[in-house]
C-alpha cells in the first residue's frame, strides 16, 4: 500500500511527550454521545487532547446512508465545542481503508507522541471482525467506554478474551497513555444512550 507524502495529510497539533486520544469513527452524524466519551477519556485517562477521526466510510457498515465527508467533518465540529478535542479527516488523504493502517502512519509520523485508541463497549464486541485487531491491540494502548447493553458483553467478546491478558485495572486508567502495547482498560461511568444510528432513524 502506497501512502501520500505526510505533508499531504494535514494533522491536528501535536507534541512530543503529549498524551492524545484517537476517536475513530464514521460520525454520521457526530453527536453528545461522542463528546461525553471524549470528555470521560480526557478526565480517566489523564489525556491532553483528544482527535476524532471522521473516517471515509467504515468497510463493516452500509454507506447508503453515509453523508459526504465535508457535511460530516462540519457536523463534528460544531458539536465537540471543546478546546482540547480536535476534528481530522486526514484518513482520506493518505488513502487508507482500514484503521491498523491509520495508527500505523501516524506512529511513524509522531513517534514521540502517546497515543490512546479510544473505542465504545459496542465496538469491542465486534472488534475481532475488524481487519488486523490483534494488529491494533499491538499498536497502541486501547480504552473501551461503556456503553448501554454492553456492560457485561462487550468484556466477554471474542476479542477481550483474546486480549484479557493484557487488561489493567480501571483503578490504572491514569497510567494507559504510558504503557507499551498491548495494554486495555474498560472504563464504567456515566454512559450515553445517543447512538448515530439511531438519530439517523428518526430524521
Amino acid at each position: 500500500m502506497r501512502l501520500e507524502a505526510p505533508a499531504l495529510a494535514r494533522l491536528p497539533p501535536s507534541a512530543p511527550g503529549l498524551r492524545i486520544g484517537l476517536y475513530g469513527g464514521s460520525f454520521n452524524p457526530a453527536h453528545l454521545g461522542h463528546r461525553h466519551v471524549s470528555l470521560v477519556a480526557l478526565k480517566r485517562l489523564r489525556l491532553d487532547r483528544v482527535w476524532w477521526m471522521v473516517t471515509p466510510g467504515n468497510p463493516l457498515k452500509d454507506r447508503g446512508e453515509l453523508a459526504s465527508l465535508d457535511a460530516r467533518i462540519a457536523a463534528a465540529r460544531d458539536v465537540a465545542t471543546h478546546p482540547r478535542i480536535a476534528v481530522t479527516d486526514f484518513e482520506s488523504h493518505i488513502g487508507v481503508r482500514y484503521t491498523r493502517q491509520s495508527l500505523r502512519y501516524l506512529r511513524a509520523r509522531a513517534p514521540s507522541v502517546h497515543f490512546v485508541w479510544i473505542m465504545g463497549a459496542d465496538s469491542l464486541a465486534t472488534f475481532h471482525r475488524w481487519r488486523g485487531f490483534a494488529e491494533i491491540a499491538a499498536t497502541m494502548p486501547i480504552a473501551i467506554i461503556d456503553r448501554p447493553g454492553f456492560t457485561l458483553k462487550a468484556p466477554n467478546a471474542r476479542a477481550a478474551r483474546f486480549l484479557s491478558r493484557w487488561r489493567i485495572d480501571e483503578s490504572d486508567a491514569g497510567l494507559l497513555a504510558d504503557l507499551a502495547p498491548p495494554a486495555w482498560v474498560f472504563l464504567h461511568g456515566p454512559r450515553s444512550g445517543l447512538s448515530s444510528t439511531a438519530l439517523r432513524a428518526k430524521r
